[in-house]
Formats: structure tokens, C-alpha cells, sequence
């Protein structure tokens, strides 16, 4: 049995938005998969009212295989720092 990665959601969380726009054109620019889609947003987390912290929301989607005619193999490694 073969199994193909056909594509993978990706959601970070950047202090900036220049941080999610810098990583928005990375993906854009690598060629191991095509980005189909990406969203920013701004969220702010709230106590009684108050600010007490904000970061942005970031959202890839990265398209590594036609579902339909699969042509490589991917393999994805994560790392936790």
C-alpha cells in the first residue's frame, strides 16, 4: 500500500506582522510544495477587559502531491525547540 502527502495545514503563532508577512513570501518561494493558501490575524487576548497580549495567527496551507495522479513520495520532519 502506498500512501502520498497530499497537503498539510501549518498554523503558527508570530509575534509580528512583519514576522507573518516575511513568512508568507518564504512559502511562497519554496519549491517542495506550492502554498494554495495562507491567512494572517491579529489576535488579542483579553482580561477583564484589558490587553494583555497580542500576536498574530498564521495559516499555510501547502500542496505537496495531485490527489488524483500522486507523483513523489514526501517525508515531513518536525523538530520541537
Amino acid at each position: 500500500m502506498s500512501k502520498y502527502l497530499v497537503s498539510t495545514v501549518e498554523t503558527y503563532r508570530v509575534d509580528t506582522e512583519a514576522e507573518a508577512t516575511k513568512a508568507i513570501e518564504e512559502a511562497k518561494n519554496d519549491g517542495s510544495y506550492i502554498l494554495s493558501k495562507y491567512t494572517n490575524e491579529h489576535k488579542e487576548q483579553k482580561s477583564k477587559g484589558e490587553v494583555v497580549d497580542d500576536y498574530w495567527k498564521l495559516t499555510l496551507t501547502k500542496v505537496f502531491n495531485n490527489i488524483k495522479e500522486p507523483e513523489s513520495v514526501v517525508t515531513v520532519n518536525y523538530e520541537v525547540e
